[in-house]
């Protein structure tokens, strides 16, 4: 390692953001200089590389073709000292930072954490709830629990849970739902953020979701599985959230079947480093909670 004396430490982490910001502006928010010290810094680095690593126009500085090559590794190096500064200023615990989109913390998995901490008291868990797509690559997350298609490039995944979904409501407007056809007869909860809507589970029966009733509309999925619970009309909810309230007889499923929307929820890791003794027991940890929520089959 006796080529990193060469180039200060700060010249490439200026590199570093730039690449994987985009603009002078953005890099220099992030390492609290000016976008000017920035400039000059990537100057020096390549003047002490031999070589440049962006190309120059009026709009700003874009990525040369050495640039793409020398990129991504030190992204790797950056996010690895961040990780040992991490470590080192808790030296007696072992925090595992997880990514989760709210509703899947809210609604499943903060309810089985206890188990995760009597099995495993010597690891912490610190829940990031956030719909903001973080990469466990340029962040101090060590797991994101997301739901799509991928595949994400530069990430380390595999796939938990595909998701499904499947009308639920109170057990009162059940009562008037003994075929698919009278979902037209009820009010409908709409979720305004849905990746997918009701034509997905109506097709199969011939309806479309203009043959269905108006009813409230949510921007959130929880408050909508609020809704159902309160009676307010039939939602279209998925495993992950409607779980804990069917085996709690809050909702129930008055049909039987569930659709996959073709989306599945994966365990996203850090593409460049080993899987960490941590994150190993959380993933076996949360496949087994999976398997006695769901039918995984």
């Amino acid at each position: 390692m006796k080529n990193l004396n060469s180039v200060p430490l700060n010249g490439l982490r200026a590199v570093e953001a730039v690449g994987r910001l985009g603009g002078l502006g953005a890099a220099a928010a992030e390492l609290g200089v000016t976008p000017g010290a920035v400039s000059q810094q990537i100057q020096k680095v390549e003047q002490q590389l031999g070589t440049e690593l962006f190309i120059r126009h009026p709009k700003g500085l874009a990525v040369n073709c050495v640039g793409e090559l020398v990129l991504p590794h030190l992204t790797a190096g950056m996010a690895e000292l961040s990780m040992a500064l991490a470590k080192a200023s808790e030296p007696d615990s072992s925090v595992l930072v997880v990514s989760v989109a709210p509703v899947f913390a809210s609604k499943w998995l903060v309810w089985r954490l206890k188990k995760f901490y009597d099995a495993h008291p010597l690891i912490r868990i610190r829940v990031d709830a956030t719909i903001a797509l973080v990469d466990p690559n340029t962040s101090d997350v060590d797991v994101c629990i997301r739901v799509g298609n991928g595949p994400w490039p530069g990430q380390r995944l595999s796939k938990l849970l595909d998701q499904r979904v499947f009308p639920v409501c109170s057990p009162a407007i059940a009562e008037a739902l003994k075929q698919p056809g009278a979902i037209r007869t009820v009010p409908v909860i709409r979720d305004a953020g849905a990746r997918f809507d009701w034509d997905l589970w109506l097709k199969p029966f011939g309806l479309t979701a203009a043959d269905l009733c108006e009813g409230p509309t949510f921007s959130d999925a929880s408050l909508c599985l609020d809704a159902a619970i309160a009676g307010q009309g039939v939602f279209l909810a998925w495993e992950t959230l409607a779980n804990d309230a069917l085996a709690a007889g809050q909702v129930v499923a008055p049909f039987e079947g569930r659709v996959s929307t073709g989306a599945s929820y994966w365990f996203i890791t850090r593409n460049h480093s080993f899987k960490t003794k941590e994150t190993a027991e959380f993933e076996r940890w949360l496949r087994a909670e999976m398997a006695l929520s769901f039918d995984m089959a």
